[in-house]
């Protein structure tokens, strides 16, 4: 029997289901942002930005995204 964990990760505290395919840089295009721009931490581990490209992801992972901003 699954359950909703089998099918999702957690991203910023929300829910949200698990892209097909599973990629990390596939997720950060859905969402919008620009990798190159933000800090990712995985399951409480900071991941490098050279590690971006290589992240699958999996059910249950839970992510904080944080974007870099200008100000003034």
């Amino acid at each position: 029997m699954s359950t909703v964990a089998d099918t999702t990760i957690v991203v910023n505290g929300e829910p949200r289901p698990l892209p097909p395919g599973g990629r990390l840089l596939d997720l950060l295009a859905e969402l919008g942002v620009d990798a190159r721009a933000v800090a990712v931490e995985r399951n409480g581990d900071v991941l490098k930005r050279a590690q971006l490209a290589s992240v699958e992801l999996a059910a249950g992972d839970r992510l904080e995204i944080v974007r870099f901003v200008q100000g003034g």
